[in-house]
């Protein structure tokens, strides 16, 4: 059990103390002198998990969400328990991948539970923040889950913003003198497209949460074991997210308008190309006809035994593909 223990923490008055090493004692404690217990995990197994399950009284759907993950950012009220998705972002600028991970957050009336999979957890931070100060700490469960929420909707503005400059790149070299970028602009247009879809997911589906933790007025908004003088900060929380949706459908459209402006780019320099083509085999059609025409070898043809029908044959030729080319380059053929 204690391999997938990240940390494990009994809070009073705002400040780390040490604790039983018995989850039931430690709890029991922190309940009696108004304080609370703060234990992460990473990646645990049902029999590992199975132990917390029982001493926190978590609701078995909620368990078996987070075992499994794969979950979209949620919020889900029980008896005893808040049950809430997180999915942070990682965005890797070298290889221009975004990933998530998942943070599962039970809430309870003197209990935090954090379980996380994959990379990308603010937790770490979070911890030190919190325990750096401790008038917010001291505000119980509630200013953990603030700060899970606070850190990762941070984040998620910062991966937006990295996202945008990578994007104007990729929008200066599609619309670059050179006419559209090299060939593998469109597959890294689309793949960048699915990066924005992978953050629009771990981003959209929050918003709801965020708003019915900040609501205090609106029907069926009332959430248990979350303070009320807590709403303002979770409106807060709330409005970086709605800046962050924002921009998220912002880059969207303009990834999806750049891929069409790249395609229509190439759509008119393969016309290009193809009028410069019928433009030199119109030019060459003209020599090829006459050059027939007088190689078929008839005893009987016009100017056969004039003296300058060489010359002027040749001449003929040279002025109609002048008169050609001079056509084709004025009506940008050429």
């Amino acid at each position: 059990m204690r391999s997938v223990i990240v940390d494990c923490a009994v809070y009073r008055d705002g400040r780390r103390t040490d604790g039983p090493r018995d989850l039931s004692e430690a709890l029991a404690g922190a309940r009696a002198a108004g304080g609370f217990v703060w234990i992460g995990l990473h990646e645990p197994t049902e029999d590992e998990f199975d132990h917390v399950t029982r001493v926190f009284g978590l609701h078995p759907l909620a368990v078996e969400d987070a075992l499994n993950a794969h979950q979209r950012p949620k919020l889900e009220v029980y008896d005893d328990s808040l049950f809430l998705v997180f999915k942070p972002v990682v965005y890797e600028s070298a290889s221009d991948t975004v990933s998530s991970g998942e943070v599962m957050v039970f809430l309870g009336d003197a209990f935090v539970v954090t379980v996380r999979h994959g990379e990308g957890s603010p937790l770490a931070s979070v911890r030190r923040r919190l325990e750096a100060e401790p008038e917010l700490l001291a505000k119980g469960p509630t200013a953990v889950l603030y700060a899970i929420a606070d850190a990762t909707v941070d984040h998620y503005l910062d991966v937006a913003t990295e996202l945008a400059t990578d994007l104007d790149e990729l929008e200066a070299e599609v619309f670059s003198p050179t006419g559209g970028g090299t060939r593998h602009t469109a597959s890294r247009i689309y793949t960048f497209k699915r990066q924005v879809l992978e953050f629009r997911r771990a981003t959209g589906p929050l918003a709801p949460p965020m708003s019915r933790l900040a609501d205090t007025g609106a029907p069926g908004s009332d959430v248990p074991f979350v303070n009320e003088r807590a709403r303002p900060f979770f409106g807060d929380v709330s409005d970086h997210l709605t800046r962050v949706n924002e921009s998220v459908e912002g880059l969207d459209r303009l990834v999806s308008d750049i891929l069409s402006a790249h395609l229509a780019q190439t759509s008119v320099r393969q016309n290009d190309d193809m009028r410069k083509i019928s433009a030199w085999a119109a030019m060459a059609a003209i020599p090829t006809m006459i050059a027939g025409i007088y190689g078929m070898n008839f005893e009987h043809m016009p100017e056969l035994h004039w003296l300058w029908s060489y010359p002027a044959v040749i001449a003929l030729m040279a002025a109609l593909e002048v008169l050609l080319y001079r056509t084709f380059k004025r009506r940008g053929w050429l």
